[in-house]
């Protein structure tokens, strides 16, 4: 999708339909702009409020273009961030079928949601029929903005499209299923995406002797139960700065039945989400591409499938993470933290400046906070402020929880050093201790996105989240540190 910005509607531009914001507020003051004829007796007849995403059509009403329509922001003043995908998602399904190009004007919209405006009619853009033999054949290529004042550039809308090519590639690898979508596929999109930017990108994968040689017996004990082998994947993305890299590491459980810890069958199906984290890396690698922001990014995902099966990890089982520290599997369905531990570990070697690691980890974090916010675990106050920052701005926002050495004894095992569950209590907490065990040295962030990386229900779909986080994050370090 291309968005510009514009002050006017261009008069001999191509676009097709013309989308005007509208506070409940200033109705009248629309037409000093534009040229709408009898537009007191159309609200009269329709009885239009503009109330959110009320929509108030003006075919043939408006000089400038034959197509047209008021779009109801309700009060500006009252207005929230929260709201603007309503917004969003109705202009774009009023128009992806029917235009190429559309313009939107947002004089009316406050100046400090034009950002994040942008943003939202990027993302309700998308739709996955892969699989469909219907398709969705949507047609709208282009969105011009219009805003007599604006605080958007041209680089932040780049940004903005950046952000929604590396949010779309996430919703399509978490949206595909898991006879498609597996541990070896992983390491082939990596792959080629690297063979897409070869001056940007370098890639590394391990397979499961490697990791064996290496000593990943936690990691291990998660993929000897499936057919399908391990890997580990390292994307290194180096622009012309060569200080050191932030390390983004994902679990990508490309589909989770629990092991011998079966889960229960209703719902199932949506394991194929236990690779978000990993989708998400992918996704910010391919942005961070597109973008071109000038710092030093790995990403590296941790892929494996969780299988029951005569080869499959026992709850009971001991095994020796590659630092040494034995745990005793209690519970083969917290086997994410597995094949992180181990991960993490490994990515020491690239010497991190910081590590943020992202995950479907926990039901609980689900309990906790639903599917609107992310779990935050870090004990570095500096590094939760600039995520909570980025999240902020982005609009997919994170939620501090606590990770203090008080709940470690929780993890206390009589036969290993650590068991992988810390039991009913506080259950994202000490799976974020878990991995903060494996964290010691150097600066980190644990990010559990298992309520906001995909939707259930009707509107069921990966959601990209946290691409739009992570590179916000990164594009203010890049500004931040010049």
């Amino acid at each position: 999708m291309k968005l510009t910005i514009n002050t006017s509607f261009p008069e001999n531009g191509s676009s097709q339909s013309l989308l005007i914001l509208v506070d409940s507020e200033q109705l009248q003051n629309t037409t000093s702009t534009y040229q709408i004829n009898n537009l007191d007796r159309l609200i009269e007849a329709s009885q239009f409020k503009a109330a959110l995403a009320e929509s108030l059509s003006l075919i043939g009403q408006v000089s400038q273009s034959s197509h047209a329509a008021l779009i109801g922001l309700g009060k500006v003043a009252e207005l929230q961030p929260a709201k603007l995908a309503k917004i969003a998602q109705t202009i774009i399904q009023a128009t992806q079928k029917k235009f190429k190009q559309i313009s939107v004007d947002l004089t009316q919209l406050p100046q400090e949601l034009h950002y994040l405006f942008a943003l939202a009619l990027t993302q309700a853009s998308y739709g996955y029929d892969e699989y469909k033999s219907k398709k969705n054949e949507f047609v709208l290529e282009q969105i011009d903005l219009i805003a007599t004042h604006s605080v958007l550039t041209t680089e932040q809308l780049q940004l903005v499209q950046a952000v929604q090519s590396g949010q779309n590639l996430a919703r399509d690898l978490g949206n595909r299923p898991s006879n498609i979508c597996f541990p070896e596929y992983l390491a082939d999109q990596a792959i080629a995406l690297a063979a897409e930017y070869p001056d940007l990108l370098k890639v590394t994968v391990l397979d499961e002797q490697q990791m064996a040689d290496l000593g990943m017996g936690a990691f291990l004990a998660v993929s000897q139960g499936s057919e399908r082998p391990g890997r580990i994947i390292s994307i290194e993305y180096q622009s012309e700065r060569s200080e050191a890299p932030v390390v983004l590491v994902g679990k990508g459980i490309t589909f989770d039945t629990g092991g011998i810890s079966l889960k229960p069958g209703a719902g199932m199906d949506e394991m194929k989400y236990d690779m978000c984290g990993a989708a998400s890396v992918l996704g910010t690698m391919r942005a961070l591409c597109e973008s071109r922001l000038a710092l030093h990014v790995v990403g590296t995902i941790a892929a494996a499938e969780n299988m029951p099966s005569g080869k499959a990890t026992r709850p009971g089982d001991i095994v020796t993470t590659m630092s040494g520290q034995t745990v005793e599997i209690l519970n083969t369905d917290a086997e994410g933290r597995l094949v992180l531990c181990d991960t993490l570990t490994y990515v020491k070697r690239f010497n991190p400046a910081l590590v943020i690691d992202i995950a479907t980890l926990t039901g609980a974090c689900v309990v906790a906070l639903g599917s609107v916010l992310t779990g935050l675990f870090t004990p570095d106050d500096k590094l939760a402020a600039e995520l909570e920052t980025a999240g902020q701005h982005s609009f997919d926002r994170v939620w501090r929880m606590p990770v203090i050495d008080d709940y470690q004894e929780q993890l206390d095992s009589p036969f290993a050093d650590i068991g992988n569950i810390g039991g009913p209590k506080a259950g994202s907490v000490t799976a974020a201790c878990f991995l903060q065990r494996f964290t010691r040295e150097y600066r980190w962030a644990h990010l559990d996105v298992a309520g906001t990386a995909w939707n259930s229900g009707a509107n069921k779909g990966a959601t990209g989240r946290p691409v739009p986080l992570l590179m916000q994050f990164l594009a203010n370090r890049v500004q931040t540190n010049g």
